[in-house]
């Protein structure tokens, strides 16, 4: 396998940390410029930018709650500025999500055209990736058939290797997505699209999320389709064996640890984050997500296991993201993203440590 050649900015280590924009506050209560200070402050190198802190900066610009294409391009280069100046490296702006395999083909065709403005902003903020996670639209939405999907990726893929610079695509399973909601089959889209600037994003916690989690079910871990019989440990360790021998490191473009709180009752309804229209593990993602290692606070996927495959056994190197979605980000006070910058770096420096990463 082959060192990944597109992760540029990292020639003094191999492992560079990088965080989420919204995984130190949410952007209607906390400010990105503070977010921003407290994450390079903690010693993080990187940014994945969230979109909806790119639209809160520009609204603070223009003072505007529904901000032009012009004061989104003002925020994006007061980021840009902001982070040069931290020493931060903005690994992508996203979620360009809901996208692949729409039924709708005018919806298609409107995603397109919002795709050609962030292209515009991507240049402004000096970032070459867009991050791009599996549709997660109902399934009425979104078409069953692959090799459409993988026309609609390679379409995008395709648009952003015409622009200057070149933009790239990181692909991500959500442990909830609709059709693509494993890591094997996002390697499979990635196949299939076959472009050089098509790549993934491994995440530990959709991997383990959806291999070996469950958080509807009573221990936490999935079962058999019996519903009796688990095999979550040697389905993950199955999985995690395909993974190293067949995913091309090259294609892995960045690479996000996190965890996930075990619920103390399943999370069906009745459950304080029991959501209707949300799949259970969106609505257990969207609350209880964990940095990893913290056990204290209900940590308990096989993250470490992920992760030694993909830095061990794939041989990645490059930036490490923390995505964090949880209730505590939108807890109110300055402390949050200060604390949110903490915990991340100290689960960052704990991965180094049992890893071995340098």
């Amino acid at each position: 396998m082959h060192i990944n050649l597109q992760n540029k900015n990292h020639s003094m280590a191999n492992y560079q940390p990088a965080i989420f924009s919204a995984s130190l506050g949410r952007a209607w209560l906390h400010n990105l410029d503070d977010k921003l200070k407290q994450a390079a402050d903690k010693g993080f190198k990187g940014i994945e930018l969230f979109y909806e802190d790119l639209e809160y900066a520009a609204k603070g610009i223009s003072k505007n709650n529904s901000p032009s294409s012009e004061d989104l391009k003002a925020g994006a280069a007061h980021i840009h500025q902001l982070c040069q100046d931290l020493g931060l490296t903005i690994l992508s702006l996203q979620p360009f999500g809901n996208y692949d395999g729409l039924l709708d083909r005018a919806q298609h065709d409107r995603m397109i055209e919002k795709l050609k403005f962030w292209f515009e902003l991507a240049k402004v903020l000096r970032t070459d990736a867009i991050g791009i996670p599996a549709n997660m639209l109902p399934a009425d939405q979104v078409t069953e058939d692959k090799s459409l999907i993988a026309s609609d990726l390679r379409e995008i893929a395709d648009l952003g290797a015409r622009q200057d610079p070149p933009i790239r695509f990181a692909y991500e399973n959500l442990c909830w997505s609709t059709r693509i909601d494993t890591w094997e089959q996002a390697w499979d889209m990635v196949r299939r699209v076959d472009r050089p600037n098509f790549g993934l994003c491994l995440d530990t916690f959709n991997i383990a999320g959806r291999v070996w989690g469950d958080p509807t079910a009573a221990d936490g871990k999935t079962a058999n389709a019996d519903g009796k019989t688990a095999n979550a440990d040697a389905d993950l360790a199955a999985s995690l064996e395909r993974l190293v021998r067949e995913v091309d490191v090259a294609k892995v473009f960045y690479v996000q640890i996190v965890d996930a709180e075990r619920m103390e009752t399943p999370l069906v309804e009745g459950h304080a984050f029991y959501d209707a229209s949300q799949p259970a593990r969106m609505s257990w993602s969207r609350n209880a997500r964990t940095f990893m290692y913290e056990e204290e606070r209900g940590a308990y996927l096989p993250v470490e296991k992920v992760a030694k495959a993909i830095f061990g056994g794939l041989g990645y190197k490059g930036f490490v993201s923390q995505e964090l979605f949880s209730r505590t980000l939108v807890e109110e006070g300055e402390r949050v993203p200060g604390e949110h910058a903490r915990r991340g770096i100290e689960s960052w420096k704990k991965c180094q440590t049992r890893l071995g990463l340098t």
